[in-house]
């Protein structure tokens, strides 16, 4: 039985040109960028951070980072627990593949495919975990900043300081979106194991999904008028 076919290896092929690329195009050219909904609310933080400087009370604005940090903590922690049963999984492989090759369409594959495929699910939900714990430090760095706010809205000051912790609230909420990328594309290599055109049909569904979501949605359209 031969380590990985030709199939496996377009298919591995395409979705890392999905999962790779789609971040490359999405997140580093910016005229696509401009047009996303992460953009969008980019911007809505800045205004946020800025308003803040107009209020006295400032709990509602720390409960609101509250919420983003649970979320992601939440995520962060359960991308541990898959991390757990994927290492699991390639301690039992016998039975692992026993059970894979009793669904429909699934493939018998060797020792070594097994590995592969779930190293795959492996390094994705790694990444997942780095991105999203460095996006909640940057939340609670987010935190400190606005705490640290002038409540004077005069200080001339005070609105390079909202600019500051707007910006790391943007770049905690990019690395939060990353992190969510990677569960979704986590999904897609789990298909790998039934078939590799399991792995590109979902590879590519994922790509639509995140891109209707991030360009096509009520969300953007509704970002969009706000402005």
């Amino acid at each position: 039985m031969s380590l990985l076919t030709t199939l496996d290896i377009l298919a591995l092929t395409i979705f890392a040109a999905c999962w790779l690329g789609y971040a490359v195009i999405v997140d580093r050219v910016p005229a696509i960028r401009a047009r996303s909904v992460i953009n969008a609310m980019d911007q809505h933080r800045q205004r946020w951070m800025r308003a803040t400087l107009l209020r006295d009370n400032r709990i509602a604005d720390m409960a609101a980072i509250g919420n983003l940090m649970n979320s992601t903590s939440f995520l962060a922690t359960t991308s541990i627990f898959i991390l757990g049963g994927l290492v699991a999984m390639l301690g039992a492989s016998d039975l692992g593949r026993r059970v894979v090759a009793a669904l429909p369409w699934a493939e018998q594959m060797s020792d070594i495919a097994w590995e592969m495929k779930i190293g795959l699910l492996l390094v994705i939900f790694v990444n997942a975990f780095f991105e999203l714990t460095w996006a909640l430090r940057q939340f609670n760095y987010s935190s400190i900043l606005v705490g640290g706010l002038p409540t004077d809205p005069r200080d001339e000051h005070g609105l390079l300081l909202a600019d500051a912790a707007a910006r790391v609230l943007n770049r905690a909420a990019r690395h939060f979106n990353t992190g969510l990328r990677s569960y979704y594309f986590g999904l897609a290599a789990l298909a790998w194991v039934i078939h590799p055109l399991a792995l590109v049909a979902t590879s590519l569904f994922v790509v639509r999904e995140l891109h209707r979501r991030e360009f096509r949605s009520e969300v953007l359209a509704a970002l969009r008028s706000a402005d």
